[in-house]
């Protein structure tokens, strides 16, 4: 029977967190807040709870999980290039609601499923995905709901939709962004483009972040 953590409460958030920390460590899923929407996260680094994910989401391989990060320097760990433009993104908007894909480590010793050799990277500005980050490193996380359902901005919904897939679920109260027009989610941007001398970045997914703030710091030359 899965565990639900209400984190507003001390007691019940050192719990919380401490036996999400280790049901990440066994490769067990945990449901956690973040800035945007609830997410479902499983350790990157570990092919069978990533595919565990995917299955509880209803998902397959063509649809590999974002990875949430603690913070900046990790970026450089986890990206095999980070073209300036990137840099400046991540300094105006991480933590924060933009996901950045970009070519991946080809070392890097983890299957998020069919990615191509890039990677959808981003860190969250909340809380208790960032304690938990920091002492777990990298985790793939996508939106805790089924595949086709709305997003969970509640562990409370995430576990109505999830049940029994998920080990822990960690309530923190209604997480997102009043966004009218673009929506409670992160904007995705792919700049593995940004790699060639002509090359462009490309907003793949309106988000919390308008395309207009994006080239604002990019330049809307190299915008696509």
């Amino acid at each position: 029977m899965p565990s639900i953590y209400d984190c507003t409460v001390d007691s019940e958030l050192l719990t919380g967190t401490r036996r999400a920390r280790a049901a990440l460590g066994r490769g067990e899923l945990v449901v956690l807040p973040t800035d945007t929407v609830y997410g479902l996260a499983a350790d990157a680094f570990q092919p069978e709870a990533v595919a565990r994910l995917l299955a509880a989401k209803g998902r397959g391989r063509q649809s590999p999980p974002p990875v949430l990060i603690p913070g900046i320097p990790t970026l450089d760990a986890l990206a095999e290039e980070v073209p300036d433009e990137v840099r400046a993104l991540v300094a105006e908007f991480w933590p924060g609601g933009l996901t950045i894909i970009l070519p991946a480590r080809a070392s890097l010793a983890w299957d998020l499923g069919e990615t191509r050799g890039t990677v959808a990277l981003r860190m969250p500005a909340h809380p208790i995905a960032l304690e938990i980050l920091s002492e777990t490193g990298p985790l793939a996380v996508s939106s805790a709901n089924l595949t086709g359902e709305q997003a969970a901005s509640t562990a409370a919904e995430a576990q109505a939709m999830l049940g029994e897939s998920v080990s822990v679920y960690l309530e923190a109260g209604r997480v997102g962004y009043d966004a009218s027009a673009a929506g409670t989610g992160s904007t995705i941007v792919d700049a593995t483009g940004l790699v060639l001398p002509e090359g462009k970045l490309r907003i793949v997914r309106d988000g919390v972040i308008p395309a207009a703030e994006i080239q604002r710091v990019v330049g809307a030359e190299r915008c696509a």
